[in-house]
């Protein structure tokens, strides 16, 4: 998968939501949550890991989110 073509993607899916700066983090999340492939996710998180470049200050948020829920379920498993 080209990581540039899916931080395009995130940022956006997060400037859509950005009308609502209160939940534009959250939704950004969920939307990735529900319609990426779960690959897509994994490449995302990885990239938000390695610095995120090029990602937008809301989608960067959304994608921590879903960092962070993917550690709390693998410390769960």
């Amino acid at each position: 998968m080209n990581v540039e073509h899916l931080v395009t993607m995130a940022n956006d899916i997060a400037a859509f939501f950005a009308s609502d700066p209160a939940t534009a983090a959250s939704a950004t999340a969920s939307h990735l949550r529900r319609f990426w492939d779960p690959r897509m996710r994994r490449e995302m998180i990885a990239h938000h890991a390695a610095g995120g470049a090029g990602l937008g200050d809301i989608a960067r948020a959304g994608v921590k989110l879903l960092a962070e829920e993917a550690k709390a379920t693998a410390q769960r498993a």
